[in-house]
């Protein structure tokens, strides 16, 4: 079945991805069910809001807040209210079935990448109504401004920044390219860790990490004493010319991954992860040190490359002992991003392919903000005590 042409397979899929639990986006449908009841009001008193028209049945007067509880998060939702007859919005009056359709509109946000082409049906899904081009594209317009702003929220002091990027499919001038989601976490001095940025770019150029943090710095971003992050080189020379006084953790399980390479014997490989992991798992830097110049030496004749490698890039993974003991495990590697990263290809990978990078970066930003939410309103992250 090709994608978008069978609204009904649609519905089948996400119902069975429904089922299976997925969650999120809640922002976005708040704000797609609050515009599809204004709709509705409108179209009650035929009469748009502030329109002066001889057909007005009655007069729009506000709104009254409602909270609406479901097993996918509490929605706030803004209910229309008239002046003098009975209207109440049909989709509160079915209770979306309850939660069945909102779960399967949810996933076909999903699957959609909510695309304004897609957003007409989901409307109508939700609420029973047939919308126009025109209340579509205000309905994706205010999910847009409502993530843009999320994205352009000023930013403050934060001690430690981590780093990475993943690769989504992407239509681009008639091909499907692969473009990098650059993404940015932070933790602040509370030791509560946040989701600072993200953005989507044709490539990890440094052009485009460079673009990235200017961004971040001109919202207020001030503060580091550590970023951790891979060695990808656009990322490194971008690091040097924004941040170039910021200490820089190369991550030590990237580095381990990236010596095999260099090891010429199968049989070795073993006793290399060995000698690399006690490297970074010494008490102080000191010993580190130590242990790294008998490894360098080891491996100076049976493996000489290797022992090169060794030399010009562990030291990059040694950063992190100048930091508090008790930051050292979770600040050594960038293992806290790629678990984010498998939670991103987890829910994307159900659009498969983007028709657009604003309709990727739509998704990836609305599943990060509930990430980041989450974390402001869960455990702290790092212990801030001396």
């Amino acid at each position: 079945m090709a994608m978008g042409t069978n609204y009904t397979g649609f519905s089948e899929l996400a119902e069975v991805l429904a089922e299976k639990g997925l969650d999120g986006l809640g922002s976005a449908v708040e704000i797609l069910i609050n515009q599809a009841m204004i709709i509705e009001r409108a179209r009650y008193l035929n009469a748009r809001a502030y329109e002066r028209t001889e057909s007005r049945t009655d007069q729009a007067n506000g709104f009254k807040p409602k909270q609406l509880k479901t097993r996918v998060g509490a929605l706030n939702l803004q209910v229309p209210q008239v002046r003098e007859g009975n209207f109440y919005p049909s989709f509160l009056e079915r209770g979306l079935r309850s939660e069945r359709a909102l779960k399967i509109s949810l996933a076909e946000m999903y699957i959609q990448g909510v695309s304004t082409r897609k957003v007409s049906a989901i409307l109508e899904d939700l609420c029973g109504l047939e919308v126009t081009s025109m209340d579509v594209s205000r309905a994706s317009k205010l999910l847009d401004e409502d993530l843009e702003r999320w994205r352009n929220r000023p930013l403050g002091r934060y001690l430690y920044l981590l780093l990475d990027a993943r690769y989504e499919k992407v239509r681009q001038s008639g091909s499907v390219v692969d473009s990098a989601v650059l993404v940015a976490y932070g933790v602040d001095e509370k030791g509560m860790r946040h989701v600072l940025g993200v953005s989507v770019s044709l490539s990890e150029a440094e052009v485009h990490w460079r673009a990235f943090f200017e961004r971040l710095v001109s919202r207020g971003l001030h503060g580091l004493i550590n970023i951790t992050s891979d060695a990808h080189s656009g990322l490194k020379a971008a690091l040097r010319a924004v941040f170039p006084s910021v200490p820089w953790q190369r991550c030590q399980f990237h580095l381990q991954q990236n010596a095999q390479a260099h090891v010429p014997k199968q049989s070795m490989k073993t006793e290399v992860a060995e000698a690399i992991r006690n490297i970074f798992n010494a008490p102080n830097r000191v010993e580190a040190e130590r242990l790294l110049k008998i490894g360098v030496a080891n491996y100076e004749k049976t493996a000489p490359k290797l022992s090169e490698w060794m030399e010009a890039n562990i030291p990059e993974g040694l950063t992190v002992f100048s930091l508090n003991r008790d930051h050292q495990r979770r600040l050594r590697t960038s293992n806290m991003p790629e678990r984010v990263n498998r939670e991103l290809k987890k829910r994307t990978k159900v659009a498969s392919i983007f028709p657009s990078a604003d309709s990727c970066c739509r998704l990836v930003t609305a599943i990060l903000v509930e990430i980041s939410e989450g974390w402001e309103t869960g455990k702290q992250y790092l212990s801030m005590k001396e």
